[in-house]
This record gives structure tokens, sequence and C-alpha cells, in this order.
């Protein structure tokens, strides 16, 4: 009778695994972004190979009925110009989220959604990553003083559902027991509404802040954003951040072409900086795309935007492949 039973366990386990995967789903997704590239720091050229965000993940939601679904989201960042891990490996995302009709509850790990409702947003030709990446927005992961790390974990965060186009979020950053470490603040909003897509965010911990708008519009071929940021913090005062991006989009080809300008910090004499990229992607398919660019950052004397040393400029001259799987 031994025999019969196990094959009925075996039976038993493999409907309730049936059942399980009816009622969620994982999917396997990712990025390699590879470049390769004449950067120059100063008066020093160097050419080599650069990795651009590569990542992988993995996320799944559950039905539990009535409205109700949980879900999660895990991500990893790797080299792929030298096939490094990151050191921390979920270290990008690591989140579990009940939604519904009241909206999303977020526990985890994630970036600030205030970036992404910002400077992501009109960071068109390469999704903000590499050396062409905006150089001049103020990351409200890092602020400019000591113990003043937003950071993306231990965040407890809630979106509201959609009210014609409006979604909401908010989150709180515990720091828990860190010496000197303060709770934060993040907020952000996007409103779409056909062409026209507007978002905000803010960010506080201590006494740093920053606070961000943004405006995007899209005409056919033609695109259009740019944002605003006001950073007000403690160990380098006041500063001003804009930038314009646009693109020319015919058929298989992009054209792009954006510029920035970061003013000078209240307390940090020479700390202005403008950056500017054009680019040109070509579409092979919906997945996987062949671009080029060229990215300046023109520093004060003060200034050590994408660089180590204060006043130095950075420029680079980029070739790459993006596959999104």
């Amino acid at each position: 009778m031994q025999k019969p039973n196990r094959l009925l366990l075996a039976l038993l386990a493999v409907l309730g695994s049936t059942t399980a995967m009816a009622q969620s789903s994982v999917t396997l997704y990712g990025r390699v972004n590879t470049t390769v590239e004449r950067q120059k720091v100063g008066d020093v050229s160097t050419t080599g190979l650069f990795n651009n965000s590569s990542r992988f993940g993995f996320k799944g939601v559950e039905d539990l009925g009535g409205g109700l679904k949980a879900g999660f989201q895990l991500e990893s960042g790797f080299s792929s110009d030298t096939g490094a891990s990151a050191s921390t490996f979920f270290g990008r995302q690591s989140e579990v989220n009940l939604s519904g009709n009241f909206g999303m509850l977020r526990l985890g790990n994630f970036f600030p959604e205030s970036y992404f409702a910002t400077a992501d947003y009109v960071s068109m030709h390469n999704h903000d990553t590499g050396s062409s990446s905006d150089a001049l927005y103020q990351d409200p992961v890092w602020f400019g003083g000591t113990n003043k790390a937003l950071g993306t974990g231990n965040k407890v965060a809630y979106r509201t559902p959609s009210f014609g186009g409006l979604t909401v979020e908010g989150a709180v950053i515990l720091k828990e027991t860190v010496t000197g470490g303060k709770n934060g603040l993040d907020l952000a909003a996007n409103y779409n509404a056909g062409p026209l897509a507007l978002g905000a965010g803010y960010s506080k911990i201590g006494g740093d802040n920053q606070f961000a708008l943004r405006g995007f519009y899209s005409l056919g071929q033609f695109l259009v954003g740019g944002y605003y940021q006001r950073n007000d913090e403690d160990a380098r005062g006041t500063r001003n951040n804009f930038r314009l991006a646009g693109a020319y989009l015919l058929g298989a080809s992009e054209f792009h072409v954006n510029v920035g300008r970061a003013n000078a910090w209240s307390k940090i004499s020479n700390s202005a900086a403008t950056q500017y990229t054009l680019a040109y992607n070509y579409n092979l398919s919906k997945r996987t795309k062949l671009y080029g660019y060229y990215t300046r950052v023109n520093n004060g004397t003060s200034a050590a935007y994408n660089v180590s040393t204060p006043g130095q400029d950075f420029s680079s001259l980029a070739v790459g492949v993006r596959h999104n799987f």
C-alpha cells in the first residue's frame, strides 16, 4: 500500500503546484548595456569598455481574490564589461507589496520615486545610465552632509490609485539604529493626460532637501521635456538646476539632444557646471538597439561633476549596444 500512497501524494503535490501557478506568475527580466568609449578627464584620455547599469531581476504577482494582489521584485546589478556581480546582490531592489483598489503598499529596498518622476523621465536616449547620464541632478539617495544618506533601503511607501491620470506616492526611509541617522521622506506625483505628462518630487532628511518639477510633451515624431530642481543643504547651501531634452523619431532612428545647467552652490563659489549630450539610437528591434553619443561636462573651478578633482572637465565619445530581455 506504500506505493499507491506515494503516487497519491505525488499527484496531490503536482495538482497543488498547478493551482499555485494558476494564481501567480514570476517573470525574469533584465538589461545588458555596454559601451566602447574614449573618455577624457582633464588632460588625460582613456579608451575602454564600460558597463551602463546592466541588471537582471525577478518579479511576480499573486491574485489573492477580491481585487487584492501580492507582489515582489528582486533586482541585482552586474558589470557587463567584466561579469562581476554587485557587492549587495539585490541592492538595486528587493520589495514586497500589496495592491488593490486602495492603491499599493510597498515594503523594502527601492529607489526614490521622486527621481523617476523628474530627472529619469526626461533622460531618453540611454535611460540615464553610463557616462552620458545626468551628472547635475542631485540624487536624493545622497545629500551633501555627514550621515545624510537618504538611501534606498528600509522603506515603507504608499502609492495611490490613479485619479484621472494623477498618482501620488509617499515613502518613509527608516534609519533604525544608525548613529546620527535621521528618518527620510520622499514624495512623488505623476500626471498623464495624452501627450502631456507632468511630474514632481520632494525629498528630505534632516536639514537637507530637494524639490523638482518636470514637464514632458510628445507631438508626433517630436518629444520634448525638461525639469527644474531646487536644492537646500546644510553643508553646501542652495542651488538651482535645469535640464532640457529633445528627441526626433524617424523610423528606427532616434536623434537626441539635451543640455543641463547647475548654478553654483550658495556656500561654494565657482561651483557651477554645464552638461550637454548629442546622441543617435538605431533600434534593431523593440528590445535591442545600437547607439552612439558625445557628452561633455564643463565644471567650474570648485565643481566636480563626473570627476574626482574639482575644476576638471569631462567628456566621452561612445558607441554601444543595449539589449533588454
